[in-house]
């Protein structure tokens, strides 16, 4: 897996002739299409968190948690009405361009400051996790499998750009569906069909769909899950660099368009893989939890706990599914690491210098280079942290509310002017 996302860099190092244009690193040169697109934008954010972290929420709180189905629904829909004819019509290639257009320059760099404080620490989260969770059940080396990944994913996104990076999701989504699956079908024989999962979720209360409490403070409510899933995918699809800077790329924005639906059947179709795979969990350790027994330090590591207890019988089935968890890692880290050349290029370099294109070029590449180290040097922050999804999501909660306050003010409030911006940061 490794080998071939670094050769999907190389080929478009060679196939582009080096790139001589940051516009062409950084957004393709805005002519890519929606399938290649669709699936980049799904690979960016079904990171190794979602395939490590999400069956054990659903394994401890049950199967709720599949209502995030419904918040991509709302998410595709608001973004591609309110965010994407905004941005595409600018063309711009860094999103806080548009905070200077709106707003002032000093908005733009307060977000644009944000978004790389935001990125950088989650990468960190993106790359130590599964490697910790892989080193607890397996044999397999805590930082050589941390090193190897994040210096594979900066060497394609220094050499091919983004063109290199969205078609190496495309590979990596494949991996990932095919290692996720592996283990389904393995747990689906071993029980004798998908009924007697169902069933075995359905006694221990984990088909706990409709939950209508209004109480805010409770972790999974029907409220909580669609309304603040929603705004936070919002503020991921609508505003986030990674996920903007992909649809901006494409060759129209009917393209643009197409992209987001499509990659919201892939959304919803690893969330239901995780739903189940966490009933599959819940099936075949009810009687002996492995986390209360002491055989995992973290729930994060049931996932990998499961694959070496059922399918280490079967030759190649344990590594096709530990492929699909470093799939994910590399997936999100080569947005991010795009992104933030992205950003750094044209928000806090182009306004201030007066460089050639060809520099610019090669300045891009340097970027992503140093971006890419500085991103695996954050794991050694990540092992302070407690657990993937929990950390996730308060760091985006944390720095990407504000900038999600600050997009919506602009775009939806034409009396808002620089004063009230800048006081949203705060």
């Amino acid at each position: 897996m490794l080998v071939l996302s670094a050769s999907i860099g190389l080929y478009y190092t060679w196939v582009s002739s080096g790139q001589r244009s940051s516009e062409e690193f950084l957004t393709g040169g805005r002519k890519m299409t929606a399938l290649p697109i669709s699936m980049s934008l799904t690979a960016s954010f079904i990171s190794s968190i979602t395939l490590m972290s999400t069956p054990p929420e659903v394994y401890h709180y049950g199967a709720i948690v599949g209502l995030f189905c419904v918040a991509y629904i709302l998410t595709v829909v608001v973004t591609s009405e309110v965010f994407l004819p905004v941005f595409y019509r600018l063309s711009i290639t860094s999103v806080y361009e548009y905070l200077e257009l709106r707003f002032n320059k000093a908005t733009r760099l307060m977000g644009t400051v944000l978004f790389m404080v935001q990125t950088i620490l989650f990468t960190g989260i993106i790359i130590y996790g599964p490697a910790l969770a892989l080193n607890q059940v397996t044999d397999m080396d805590l930082w050589s499998g941390i090193i190897s990944a994040g210096t594979v994913c900066t060497l394609y996104c220094t050499l091919g750009g983004l063109k290199a990076v969205v078609w190496t999701d495309v590979f990596q989504v494949g991996v990932m569906l095919a290692g996720y699956m592996s283990v389904i079908i393995k747990c689906v024989i071993l029980k004798g069909g998908i009924l007697p999962i169902i069933l075995d979720a359905q006694q221990g209360g984990r088909l706990n769909f409709w939950d209508f409490d209004i109480n805010p403070l409770r972790r999974y409510t029907f409220w909580t899950i669609v309304i603040g899933g929603a705004v936070g995918w919002i503020a991921v699809y609508g505003t986030n660099q990674a996920q903007v800077q992909r649809y901006v790329s494409c060759k129209t924005i009917t393209h643009a368009r197409v992209a987001m639906c499509m990659s919201l059947l892939g959304l919803c179709f690893f969330m239901v893989c995780s739903v189940f795979a966490g009933m599959s969990l819940y099936s075949f350790y009810k009687n002996c939890d492995p986390w209360t027994a002491g055989l995992v330090s973290a729930s994060d590591q049931l996932m990998p706990y499961l694959v070496v207890d059922i399918m280490t019988s079967t030759p190649g089935l344990p590594g096709l599914f530990f492929a699909a968890v470093y799939s994910g890692s590399l997936s999100t880290m080569s947005s991010i690491v795009n992104a933030l050349a992205a950003v750094t290029l044209e928000d806090l370099i182009k306004p201030y210098t007066n460089m050639s294109e060809k520099q610019l070029s090669w300045a891009s590449k340097g970027l992503s280079f140093l971006f890419g180290m500085l991103c695996i040097s954050m794991a050694g922050l990540a092992s302070v942290m407690g657990g993937m999804m929990q950390t996730g999501v308060t760091i985006f909660g944390v720095t990407g509310g504000p900038l999600f306050g600050v997009f919506t003010l602009g775009i939806l409030c034409p009396f808002a002017n620089s004063k009230v911006s800048l006081s949203s940061f705060n």
